[in-house]
């Protein structure tokens, strides 16, 4: 038996409700089961407006637009992430500032941001890692000193906590995603959370390719017409339909996902204690994820080709995560490091995630946990 290392899965009444959307006769954006959607993530994340788009790169790049990021700003952000939080900045014409990360969390690390700010820096973009929380206290009162904009990639962190708020609704903006590898998947999706005020009303400008066309069917104007830049980041009906099922018991999703992780540090915690792997750290004080992954460390970087390989043999597919947008050729081309990036180069290399999602069982980890055994114990 093969065990993948994501499965999408359906928890409730997903092929119901497209159904239902189906027969409203309403299929584009912003149909009933997106404005649930909306009213969800405002009122369970705290952000002022809530705005589905088709994914976390499209919400990203609204993001980048209503930070008004112009040629040559700069934006810093980690090295250690997916290659939207860079791009999205990138095409405004901004240069991704690369900031090493910390070794416990993977996060950016806060303590390295305010040297790698020049007269040029715009904007900060951490990421929640895993989903678990960034120190966002200090990262907004740099910000906040600075009078820097920060946008929060939480795109693995939904329901995550952080000093009693939610992720992706403490800085100016945050971007969620939906994707099917997602804890809570509509197959491509995201969102952006817009906490600033005064952003709101631009943000739904661009969402709707430049129009106040949200105004206009909130009676607020006669007519809608073309007053700013934008483009069409609005999702299906259908996908609003998936989404709301799954949000609607968002909750016991995590709350499962949390057990499992929970199974694999129990059977694999006797290996790091004898050194041969090491495991996530604790989650800091007052932060809490979601169960978004679950990853280790091999000893060495030569060590975790062999240790894949193993798994692939047994029929477990485990992979490894970022290649360091810093070491790449675009990343090269587009952004520079601010600073030497010495954690980020070394945990990048030696990173296995194992297989993580709703519908695995235990005995499928206590095998892939198993394996892992053998191979550690056989070297």
């Amino acid at each position: 038996m093969t065990i993948p290392f994501n499965k999408p899965f359906t928890i409730g009444p997903e092929l119901e409700y497209i159904a239902d959307a189906v027969a409203r006769g309403h299929l584009s954006g912003d149909g009933h089961y997106t404005r649930l959607c909306h009213r969800w993530l405002e009122q369970k994340l705290g952000a002022k407006r809530a705005l589905l788009t088709h994914s976390c790169t499209a919400a990203l790049e609204m993001a980048a637009m209503l930070c008004d990021i112009q040629p040559g700003d700069e934006v810093i952000m980690p090295s250690y992430t997916f290659v939207s939080t860079a791009n999205a900045f990138v095409l405004r014409g901004a240069v991704p500032v690369f900031v090493d990360i910390r070794p416990d969390t993977l996060n950016l690390d806060e303590k390295l941001i305010e040297a790698a700010i020049t007269a040029k820096t715009r904007a900060i973009v951490p990421v929640h890692y895993a989903g678990v929380a960034c120190e966002m206290d200090q990262i907004m009162d740099i910000a906040h000193r600075r009078r820097l904009l920060v946008v929060e990639d939480a795109a693995q962190a939904v329901l995550s906590e952080y000093k009693g708020r939610r992720p992706g609704a403490i800085g100016h903006l945050g971007c969620l995603s939906f994707h099917e590898t997602k804890n809570v998947i509509s197959g491509e999706g995201g969102a952006l959370l817009v906490n600033d005020a005064a952003l709101v009303e631009r943000a739904e400008i661009i969402r709707e390719k430049g129009t106040n066309r949200s105004k206009f069917f909130r009676g607020e104007v006669d007519k809608y017409t073309w007053v700013d830049i934008g483009s069409s980041f609005l999702p299906s009906e259908l996908i609003g339909a998936f989404l709301w099922a799954q949000l609607e018991r968002a909750e016991s999703i995590i709350a499962r996902r949390q057990q499992l992780c929970a199974v694999y540090r129990e059977a694999l915690q006797d290996l790091a204690d004898e050194g041969l792997l090491t495991l996530p750290q604790v989650e800091p004080e007052g932060v809490s994820g979601n169960g978004h992954m679950f990853y280790l460390f091999t000893r060495t970087a030569a060590e975790r080709g062999p240790l894949l390989a193993h798994l692939k043999t047994a029929g477990v597919h485990a992979v490894f995560h970022y290649v360091p947008l810093h070491a790449s050729p675009a990343g090269r081309k587009f952004g520079r490091t601010g600073g030497a990036l010495p954690v980020t180069e070394n945990l990048a290399d030696r990173l296995v995630r194992l297989p993580l999602y709703y519908g695995l069982g235990e005995d499928e980890v206590r095998k892939i946990t198993a394996t892992v055994r053998q191979f550690f114990e056989r070297r």
